[in-house]
């Protein structure tokens, strides 16, 4: 988003993370919001909010908890869904790896092989 020129971006996360702050570093964001309050933000915000690219879910796999992965991976989810409808936002969902499988057949994913809508 940021290399196609969008410069009004909010970042959505748990950023008490340490290990996670070199992936925003050098970026240029209007907001930082933390996860566990970025319902009330949109609440309060929606208007100001063209879309959501949403890059949700656990996604260390190899860890296994459930209730991380039912709070992160589905219920997480399914509210950023529902807060779209409610607001009339676009929602791009972006699955996680885990997706792929094992590996076993490879990870490529070229863009020729994306289906546009």
């Amino acid at each position: 988003m940021l290399r196609e020129g969008w410069q009004d971006i909010v970042a959505v996360d748990d950023f008490s993370r340490v290990e996670k702050l070199p992936n925003l570093e050098g970026k240029k964001l209007t907001a930082r919001v933390e996860r566990n309050v970025f319902f009330n933000w949109l609440d309060q915000n929606e208007k100001q909010v063209q879309f959501i690219f949403h890059l949700g879910a656990r996604t260390d796999t190899t860890l296994f908890d459930k209730a991380i992965f039912d709070e992160l991976n589905v219920r997480y989810s399914q509210r950023m869904w529902e807060a779209c409808v409610k607001f009339g936002i676009p929602l791009v969902y972006a699955s996680s790896a885990a997706t792929y499988g094992d590996g076993a057949l490879g990870y490529s994913d070229p863009e020729a092989s994306c289906r546009r809508v």
